[in-house]
């Protein structure tokens, strides 16, 4: 049905919230057997882009020079390098270093959270290596002291990362403590559930599927709604001095 020019994404000055319904599929170069949706790009204004990856059957992410992660939506990868071989499913993920040759080829119809961004090295502290986990395997933190409220840090709190990456699970009423206003910025993907995204001066409700960008110091609250958990996959700049 055709929805006459009505859509729930919105793209302003600090903030973006781009929903299924406005989603463009397209290859990337040197992508094989798969189509990207581009979220958010230096385009737009970010730091960083991030992307979701749909591959067939034996597809292939493109190559890439800047430092990768990884996090699969749905299906089964095979993530090789020169010196590894690792199979990633649902909840898995990588973090692959800039510059590390590496293929990511699916097994079956595979879905995955993709962020590059270029690495800002830090003086003194050696560059991060290739890192593979699985979700299930980091252990939660209530955030302010807050059980309804849990974080997984998908990535370690080291100087040689310079962004990380976290699952937030809310039960069904949590919401932050606070409105956040702050020199990091955010990609946010909505995995399960869904609430109310206060993004500078309005609200929007969002649910599963739904990815928003955050620029930095945008004013930035969420709380959940309905019956079951809200969840979401947010990666943040991190680990670097903002004069760079």
């Amino acid at each position: 049905m055709h929805n006459l020019g009505h859509t729930r994404s919105v793209n302003r000055r600090d903030h973006l919230l781009h929903t299924p319904d406005t989603f463009v599929r397209a290859p990337l170069p040197g992508m094989q057997g798969g189509a990207a949706i581009v979220h958010v790009s230096p385009a737009a204004g970010a730091a960083f882009t991030e992307y979701t990856a749909e591959l067939d059957p034996g597809g292939k992410l493109g190559p890439t020079s800047a430092q990768r992660f990884v996090y699969v939506l749905s299906g089964v990868v095979d993530l090789a390098t020169d010196t590894s071989f690792q199979s990633l499913s649902v909840g898995g993920y990588a973090y692959i270093p800039a510059d590390l040759a590496h293929t990511v080829t699916a097994q079956a119809a595979t879905r995955l959270a993709v962020i590059e961004k270029i690495y800002q090295p830090l003086a003194g502290v050696a560059s991060p290596h290739l890192l593979v986990g699985t979700e299930a395997d980091a252990a939660p933190t209530a955030l302010m002291g807050d059980p309804d409220l849990q974080v997984r840090s998908l990535l370690p709190d080291q100087p040689a990362f310079d962004f990380a990456v976290n699952t937030m699970t809310y039960q069904p009423g949590a919401s932050l403590s606070r409105v956040e206003i702050h020199v990091m910025e955010h990609g946010l993907l909505m995995l399960e559930g869904g609430g109310i995204y206060r993004l500078g001066d309005a609200w929007y409700p969002v649910t599963a599927g739904d990815f928003i960008w955050m620029a930095p110091f945008c004013p930035q609250w969420f709380g959940a709604l309905g019956k079951q958990p809200a969840k979401y996959l947010i990666y943040k700049d991190w680990n670097r001095h903002p004069l760079g």
